[in-house]
This record gives structure tokens, sequence and C-alpha cells, in this order.
């Protein structure tokens, strides 16, 4: 039976997460939320626990973390294990770090065929259009 501070429909749980329904239940069939039990002619119940929970994991995601990296910082949630949780930041950081290397190469190289498409007015061919069929 839901404890008296399981009070929440999936869809109350989701809006006082601040995701949608669909999200919850990716999120259990992903294992990382529990899917309460239905009681006998009546709805699963969530509670603040499990709002708290979603919070976490949508703000995880937000700083970079897979679901999969979340998935085991929640097996870390004691508290206990902050060392295996900053290893996992740790590794999440090195790659976001490569991910900003990479788009500062990119951005200098859009940059380029930028300046140059700004200096061939007047001519039939574009510069991007053929710096790209060079490089195919």
């Amino acid at each position: 039976m839901p404890e008296a501070t399981d009070t929440l429909t999936i869809g109350a749980l989701a809006a006082a997460a601040g995701v949608n329904v669909e999200t919850i239940r990716f999120y259990q069939r992903r294992g990382l939320l529990d899917e309460p039990k239905r009681p006998w002619r009546s709805v699963r119940r969530y509670g603040a626990q499990d709002a708290a929970r979603v919070r976490f994991i949508k703000s995880a995601q937000r700083i970079g973390f897979s679901l999969d990296e979340v998935a085991q910082l929640l097996q870390l949630e004691d508290g206990t294990r902050c060392t295996q949780a900053r290893e996992i930041a740790e590794h999440r950081l090195v790659d976001v770090r490569q991910r900003l290397a990479d788009l500062q190469c990119i951005e200098g190289a859009l940059a380029a065929l930028v300046a140059r498409c700004k200096s061939a007015r007047g001519r039939v061919a574009c510069p991007l259009i053929a710096s790209l069929q060079e490089a195919a």
C-alpha cells in the first residue's frame, strides 16, 4: 500500500519534476525510476522522492551526463563514494573538453569558408560549395 506521502499521479509527478509523462515512462523503462505497484482498481502513486529523483536525472543530463552515467551516479546517491562519482565526472569533463576542441576547429573552418564567400563577389562559383565538393 502506498505511503501517505505518495500522492502524485504520473501526470502530477511529471509536472512537479518539469518533464512530460513520456519522460517518466522512459526513465522507468531504463531502470532509472521505479514504477510503483498499482493498487487494485486505482492508479500508481508517486512521492516527493520520485520527483526529486527525476529532477536529479534532468539536472545531470543538462550538464552533459549520459543516461548510463546518470544510472551510475544514482547507484552512488548515498554520498559515501565521492571518489567514484568524481571519476565519472572527470571522464565527462575530458569528453566535454574534447568536444569543445572539435567545435573550435569547426568554427575556424566555417569562419574561413564564410570569409572566402565574402571575398568572391561577382564570381559564378561559390567558394563554400566548391570547398565542400573538393573535400568530398
